[in-house]
């Protein structure tokens, strides 16, 4: 795939890349008075008589605001709430074409110096702001908040409001995450259980990916920061990191990797040796998801494994394999709006993980193989589906919905009548490829 132009990229945003949509006639005076006045003060005060009523006579029931302060913009860091607003308004995109979910981008200043645009996160600003907006909307999605703040955001809001709460770089990398180490274990034939899991990065995306895994079944697991192994000998360890710390001997990467099945990079380019891939378990998997440079490129992983068998991953698109947050978030939403969770607990995640990792043991449609111009079979190249498959729109809402009604997140539901209501949808919607 060639890489586009930096005059292309700039082209392409002109203007900004969302827009309103209108979904209702206004041709005449008649269309007037029912979309304003006097019309508008039906619903009104129905709303005001029944606060449920906003699902029935607003756009709330589709509707995913995009928060984020622009202290984490991909890997390019703190540059602003208003530095922000390119990438929130890509993912509204994605909410859009993949999942046909309604985003609206909400950048929010919330610095704690002298209410600026970037420095340190005032956890307690962007809590107070999204309460303030939340009236309009029926999810929210946080985006590029930095660690720690980003926790303590999140667990708060979701505490505190009646609809869904997600941030994205938290859980969206740890639900692909699983759903590809499920498939490790399945081409290799060992359990989750069983699995040596090392993971490097201990910020947003690495805390998230370790919770899920171990909510998942996962028991042996190592998280490293900048500094080496999270374990119970350091005093520097403060917050989530110090839940995580465990008992060993192991103090570096290189240490913890000797003998480890799984390698979850989530941290900084060139930072895993080939050496240190020769000391893994047989058959190993390697995680680069650094980006836009990868923690060790593929192909000096399959020169050093030379005719080994290995599993290689990483969050770029032109390497097969990709752990992509699109996979995730719009379906994620897709149920969790369709069923009114309130949350998107752990168990939905987890069913949203195996949901994907099973839609990857199938047959793959020859749409999709004829996009990506390759033979997709399941094994060690392909352990995800592609974004473009356009399955991922019933298998994973339906997954998520089942999650959220065994979970208690929602109430009662009939999901194989909304799966079979999600096929329908499809067949009708607007969708990138025919």
């Amino acid at each position: 795939m060639t890489t586009p132009t930096t005059e292309a990229i700039l082209a392409y945003h002109l203007g900004g890349k969302i827009g309103m949509r209108m979904s209702k006639p206004l041709t005449g005076p008649g269309d007037l008075s029912l979309a304003y006045t006097p019309g508008v003060a039906v619903p009104v005060k129905e709303i005001a008589r029944d606060r449920s009523t906003l699902y029935r006579y607003t756009a709330k029931e589709n509707l995913v605001a995009v928060v984020s302060d622009g202290t984490a913009i991909l890997g390019l860091g703190d540059l602003g709430a208003e530095a922000s607003i390119p990438v929130m308004e890509g993912k509204a995109v994605l909410f859009k074409a993949f999942g046909d979910v309604d985003g609206w981008p909400v950048p929010v200043n919330a610095c704690r110096m002298g209410g600026g645009n970037t420095g340190k996160t005032d956890p307690r600003r962007v809590i107070d702001a999204v309460c303030a907006i939340a009236p309009m909307y029926g999810g929210i999605n946080l985006e590029d908040i930095a660690a720690p703040a980003c926790f303590e955001i999140e667990d708060t809001l979701d505490a505190m409001l009646d609809i869904p709460v997600f941030h994205d770089d938290q859980w969206g990398t740890a639900v692909i995450t699983l759903a590809a180490t499920m498939n490790y274990g399945h081409i290799t034939g060992r359990a989750l259980s069983e699995l040596r899991i090392v993971i490097n990065g201990a910020g947003a995306a690495g805390i998230r990916i370790c919770e899920m895994l171990k909510a998942a079944g996962a028991c042996h697991i190592v998280l490293c920061d900048s500094k080496g192994v999270v374990r119970d000998g350091r005093t520097d360890l403060t917050g989530k990191k110090r839940e995580h710390a465990v008992q060993t001997s192991a103090a570096t990467l290189d240490d913890a990797l000797r003998g480890a099945h799984v390698f979850v990079g989530v941290s900084a380019a060139d930072c895993l040796k080939p050496e240190a891939i020769l000391n893994m378990a047989t058959y190993p998997a390697i995680f680069a998801m650094a980006n836009p440079d990868p923690e060790i490129k593929p192909e000096i992983v399959a020169k050093a494994m030379g005719k080994n068998p290995f599993v290689m991953a990483t969050g770029r698109s032109d390497y097969p394999n990709q752990i992509n947050n699109v996979l995730g978030f719009p379906f994620l939403f897709r149920g969790a709006l369709d069923i009114r969770a309130r949350t998107i607990n752990l168990p939905m995640k987890v069913a949203a993980a195996e949901a994907l990792a099973a839609l990857a043991r199938e047959p793959v449609p020859a749409e999709v193989q004829k996009l990506y111009n390759t033979t997709l079979n399941f094994g060690p190249g392909y352990i995800i589906p592609k974004a473009f498959d356009r399955r991922l729109f019933v298998a994973i809402p339906s997954a998520v919905a089942q999650g959220a009604v065994d979970s208690g997140a929602a109430p009662q539901f009939d999901v194989k009548a909304y799966r079979a209501a999600l096929v329908e949808r499809d067949r009708t919607r607007s969708f990138p490829i025919a």
